[in-house]
């Protein structure tokens, strides 16, 4: 019975089957249509992304509408109690590290909310043009996620730019009442006005807790490094200009121009002296604001038919354009000076300049302290030509990219947030500063990796003039050094040829020789395209008590410290308040400043500097008068890197056994004081004293203590 019922079951399912290839066509006909209905849903959503100024995440559906006419009304109390920002907030103690759990920055933007009063319905703030460039830069970057839970930082839609156009009362509560606000935990800010009448902090006057602040306007006080961003103060004038070609010198006819508004008084008045005393009429073109109050035009200060210019174009006429302090310390005049490639001089006191954390400013501006304005146009007429081109460029090359407009603004910010909470993704510091240039091009020591690469070694370049029995027996001491490339011999007699290569001591390691043009003690510090190395070993060739340990490890320091000159016989500078004059100082002291090049590691890079962009006259007045060469070398480095050379090892008597008092050029009477002299004379050019003191040396680990030679790397270290 069962059996019958189970196939009479089986035959009435039969009955109802369809044809094999009737249900297959069947199947396809119910994937297209799933198909178009998916395609129909997809559509629609892109569709509705693009219009009203939404835009649409596909990773979690979330809707950022950027559009005003879709804001939220948020009802708020103003605040009656001022806290403004945690001054004490560092990257360790401010910042939550453990919500950036991805590889890359993420960034998370707060939807667009109207914040009102709750009484007076007044707005706490008006999303201006440029904060909305902000926050679609930002959403358009990679940085952008629209998931909070992902997201390493918050960015408030709320425009906090200009302190003078939102209500500060109103603001703070705004914040405070964001999802995901937690007393500013991993938030930005950016801001380019702060302060306002009559004190103009340099902060905003907002409750802003432990946020992370990117500001315009941060002085020394007030900046929190590593924490903060410092940003320019935008200006919507430079787009209506073409930026003017460096090389374009033909157009620039003043050495100096001043268009800012609103100077403090103090500054246009040593302006104003200056221009009165300037040695021709093309120095200094001072230039103020037109009878019609345009903000696109200037005009000369003269009372009677005043030249109009076109701004900020005119600034483009100058080599240098001037930045002085006002009301507020950020300007938006920093950035109309570099779209006309012209030179900053910077002249604020504290002043935090923008991406100083990764932009080296030393090499496209010029800053000068307050106190010593007057003296600004000797120091720039100090600066050759040669530089003037380099540093033009380089405004040019920071301008396009880190300046150009908001967006890149924006981007750059966030880089740098990012290098700082993943350093393994930070650009070097060359990577951010230096142009990119052809494979031969020299690139300044600042800009090395930490540790200079060690296979090169170094390039001997040896002045000698006819001694030749000391210089044979200086080459042969050179040859034996480990880290040694090539030596280099700079014959510096037009009146005696050289002695053959042939004659020279065999040894392994190139030997190259050079007959100069002239007896100049500067020939030691040509950039030879022979010298390949990135280190080059300048030594005089009665310098032969130098062991091969000493030149080796004098290598080794150099290589932790490239923007450094690394010797062995040391210097110091004192000044004699009987003569009101710096005095040159060789006697045995606790304190250097300089180290001699007779015996010195530096990088090549000096050479291309002290060749053809050594400030005024200083490297004529050394060729002419035979003697300052060293100092003249540690006057350029410590003015550029602000740091003091190195001295290494012990040794302090480096003269010839051999040779007798007359041969040797510091036997001259009037050597010592012609180099106290050179001191003075280079501290006037320069505008400054540059050289700095230190009170230490550097000796090889393990060069003192009582262990065993085999375990030490340098035992042949000479004594006192």
């Amino acid at each position: 019975m069962n059996k019958y019922t189970s196939l009479i079951g089986i035959e009435q399912r039969s009955k109802t089957m369809y044809h094999p290839k009737e249900q297959i066509l069947n199947i396809l006909t119910y994937i297209l249509l799933l198909v178009v209905a998916v395609c129909a849903i997809v559509l629609l959503c892109d569709l509705s992304s693009q219009r009203d100024g939404f835009f649409y995440s596909k990773k979690d559906g979330a809707v950022l509408d950027l559009s005003v006419s879709h804001t939220q009304e948020v009802l708020l109390r103003p605040d009656t109690e001022y806290r403004g920002q945690n001054v004490n907030c560092t990257f360790w103690d401010c910042l939550n590290i453990y919500k950036c759990e991805h590889d890359t920055l993420k960034v998370y933007i707060y939807p667009l909310q109207e914040f009102l009063d709750e009484k007076t319905d007044k707005v706490a703030s008006t999303l201006s043009s440029e904060y909305f460039q902000i926050l679609e830069a930002v959403h358009k970057s990679r940085y952008y996620t629209s998931n909070p839970n992902e997201a390493c930082l918050f960015l408030p839609s709320l425009d906090l730019l200009n302190q003078d156009v939102f209500d500060k009362h109103l603001a703070g509560p705004a914040l405070a009442s964001l999802n995901f606000w937690d007393r500013g935990e991993n938030h930005l800010i950016f801001n380019m006005l702060p302060g306002s009448a009559p004190n103009y902090n340099t902060i905003l006057d907002v409750n802003i807790d432990n946020a992370i602040v990117l500001g315009g306007g941060f002085d020394s006080w007030t900046y929190r490094p590593g924490f903060d961003v410092s940003i320019p103060v935008w200006s919507p004038l430079v787009h209506q200009t073409n930026l003017l070609p460096a090389h374009a010198a033909s157009h620039r006819k003043y050495l100096l121009v001043s268009a800012q508004l609103n100077l403090f008084p103090q500054n246009l008045r040593t302006l104003t002296d200056l221009t009165l005393t300037a040695k021709s009429a093309d120095q200094i073109l001072m230039l103020g604001l037109c009878d019609n109050k345009d903000l696109k035009s200037r005009c000369t200060l003269t009372k009677a038919n005043p030249k109009r210019w076109e701004y900020p174009r005119v600034l483009g006429r100058g080599k240098f354009c001037f930045l002085g302090r006002s009301l507020r310390i950020g300007q938006p005049d920093l950035i109309e000076i570099m779209s006309q490639g012209c030179i900053p001089v910077i002249a604020i006191d504290n002043y935090v300049l923008p991406f100083e954390d990764v932009i080296d400013w030393s090499l496209a501006a010029v800053r000068v302290r307050e106190s010593e304005l007057h003296s600004v146009m000797r120091k720039l007429e100090a600066i050759s030509n040669v530089k003037v081109v380099e540093m033009q460029k380089q405004v040019q090359w920071l301008y396009t990219n880190y300046f150009k407009d908001l967006k890149t603004i924006t981007i750059t910010a966030l880089e740098i947030l990012e290098s700082r909470i993943f350093p393994l993704l930070a650009r070097s510091s060359q990577q951010w500063n230096v142009v990119k240039r052809n494979s031969r091009s020299t690139f300044n020591p600042l800009f090395l990796t930490t540790l200079a690469p060690k296979s090169q070694g170094f390039t001997a370049v040896i002045l000698t003039y006819d001694r030749v029995e000391s210089l044979f027996l200086l080459i042969q001491k050179l040859a034996v050094v480990p880290s040694l490339q090539s030596i280099l011999v700079i014959w510096n007699n037009q009146k005696k040829m050289p002695p053959h290569l042939s004659t020279f001591p065999t040894i392994s390691k190139p030997l190259k020789i050079i007959q100069t043009r002239e007896n100049k003690l500067s020939n030691r510090f040509y950039p030879y395209p022979e010298i390949e190395t990135e280190a080059i070993l300048t030594i005089d060739d009665d310098i032969i008590m130098l062991t091969s340990d000493e030149l080796d490890f004098g290598y080794e320091v150099w290589r932790e410290f490239p923007d450094h000159i690394v010797g062995f016989p040391s210097r110091i500078h004192v000044w004699d308040n009987a003569t009101m004059r710096w005095h040159y100082e060789s006697e045995w002291t606790n304190q250097i400043s300089m180290v001699l090049t007779g015996a010195a590691f530096h990088h090549k890079y000096w050479s291309h500097m002290y060749t053809y962009a050594m400030p005024g006259d200083i490297k004529h007045w050394v060729d002419d008068h035979m003697n300052c060469e060293d100092i003249a070398m540690n006057f350029l480095v410590a003015n550029i890197t602000n740091n003091p050379p190195i001295k290494v090892t012990p040794r302090k008597k480096f003269k010839c056994p051999e040779c007798t008092n007359t041969e040797m050029l510091s036997a001259d009477l009037n050597h010592m004081r012609e180099r106290s002299a050179c001191i003075d004379r280079f501290a006037k050019i320069y505008g400054r004293m540059p050289l700095r003191t230190v009170e230490f040396r550097a000796d090889p680990v393990l060069f003192r203590d009582n262990f065993p030679d085999k375990l030490k790397r340098y035992n042949d270290i000479g004594s006192l």
